[in-house]
C-alpha cells in the first residue's frame, strides 16, 4: 500500500512540475522585438577597425547600434560610458563576441581619425562607423533611427539624433530595439540594467 501512495506522490509532483513548466508565465523583454528578426538593407560605411565595410561586418556577433558624434555633449557620451560598464555582464551571456557601433551622425566634423580616437578611449569592443549623407542617412533610416542634417555653412552646431540602440543578432539582422527613458531635465538614455536583463532573455 505504502508504495501506491509513493508512486501516486510521485506521479503528482511529475504532474505538477510538469504544468509549471508549461503554465508559468514566461519572462518577456521590455525592449521592443523583431520577430522574425529583420534583415538590414545593403549598406558601404567606413569602420574605425576594418576600413570599408559592408553587411558582413555584423555577422558572428552580437552588435549595439546607436547614433552619436563626437561633439555631442552628453547623451552620447554618456551612453558609451554606460554601454562600456554593461558589456561585461551582456557578455556573460553569450559565447558570440558582444560589440558596440557608434554610427557618427556629423560626417562634416568627424573624419575617421577623430572617430579612431574617440571610440577607443571606450574600449576594443567599440567601434565607430561613419559615412556621408548620402549613404548615411539610409542606412540609419533602415534602422528605425533618425538624426538631422545641419544648414550648409554652419561650423559651431548640435545634431538631433536618436537615443535608442539596436540590437542586431550574430545573423546580422535586427532583432530589438532599446528605446531611451525620456524624463524632463534628464539626458534621454536607455536603462542599461533593463537592457542587460532583455539581452539576457534574447540571447538565451
Amino acid at each position: 500500500m505504502s508504495r501506491i501512495v509513493t508512486l501516486l506522490a510521485a506521479l503528482i509532483a511529475l504532474a505538477a512540475g510538469f504544468a509549471v513548466y508549461n503554465f508559468w508565465p514566461e519572462e518577456k523583454p521590455e525592449a521592443l522585438i523583431y520577430e522574425p528578426p529583420r534583415a538590414l538593407k545593403s549598406f558601404e560605411l567606413n569602420s574605425t577597425a576594418e576600413g570599408s565595410i559592408e553587411n558582413d561586418a555584423l555577422k558572428g556577433q552580437w552588435t549595439l547600434l546607436f547614433t552619436g558624434y563626437t561633439f555631442c555633449p552628453d547623451i552620447c557620451p554618456t551612453t558609451m560610458s554606460d554601454l562600456k560598464g554593461v558589456l561585461p555582464a551582456l557578455q556573460e551571456e553569450t559565447s558570440d563576441p558582444v560589440k558596440v557601433w557608434m554610427i557618427s551622425v556629423d560626417p562634416k566634423r568627424d573624419d575617421i581619425e577623430r572617430l579612431t580616437q574617440y571610440v577607443n578611449y571606450f574600449g576594443d569592443d567599440f567601434v565607430g562607423v561613419r559615412a556621408e549623407h548620402k549613404e548615411l542617412f539610409p542606412f540609419v533610416r533602415d534602422l528605425g533611427l533618425m538624426y538631422s542634417i545641419p544648414d550648409e555653412g554652419e561650423e559651431n552646431y548640435l545634431v538631433n539624433h536618436s537615443a535608442a540602440i539596436i540590437l542586431v543578432n550574430p545573423n546580422g539582422h535586427r532583432k530589438a530595439i532599446f528605446n531611451a527613458d525620456h524624463q524632463r531635465g534628464e539626458v534621454p538614455v536607455v536603462d542599461m540594467e533593463q537592457l542587460a536583463k532583455d539581452f539576457a532573455i534574447i540571447a538565451n
